[in-house]
């Protein structure tokens, strides 16, 4: 892949556009560089302000800032048993930035917080089967097959 022009050819490009000396395209024709080029830069510096190339970052960008990280780190130290769902209300109300509970999944991840159960608290309702469910239902169909 080819390597992007260096900061110094758009500023001599820009300044001598700015100059009024040439046309983009002939300032093109005269630095080597393509027209499209030329406008994508022009076009830039009209949208920024800024010669410079803007510094690429790939990958996903986190909304919420270092800000938003550090409350959320105080909210886990003071109370560590919020759901993602408590953060993410108070994410919106107190902070104003609204992300999914993906997202937050994702911030806690980096934070280097983990959501993991706590052996001290009660076990859910839920009661799990027993095995004398499952031998009683054995009798039941060995005595069928003996009277059959």
């Amino acid at each position: 892949m080819a390597k992007p022009y260096g900061d110094d050819l758009r500023r001599k490009f820009l300044f001598a556009y700015d100059q009024g000396e040439e046309t983009l395209e002939e300032l093109a024709d005269r630095f080597l560089v393509s027209v499209g080029w030329a406008k994508k830069i022009s076009a830039q510096r009209k949208r920024t302000g800024q010669a410079e190339r803007v510094p690429h970052r790939p990958g996903r960008k986190l909304r919420a800032g270092t800000e938003a990280q550090r409350q959320v780190m105080d909210w886990v130290a003071s109370k560590p048993d919020l759901t993602l769902a408590q953060l993410q209300a108070r994410l919106y109300s107190e902070a104003g930035v609204s992300l999914s509970l993906g997202r937050i999944w994702h911030l806690l991840k980096k934070l280097g917080l983990r959501l993991k159960k706590s052996h001290s608290t009660q076990s859910s309702g839920t009661p799990r089967p027993t095995s004398s469910v499952v031998k009683s239902s054995l009798r039941a169909s060995s005595r069928s097959r003996r009277s059959g």
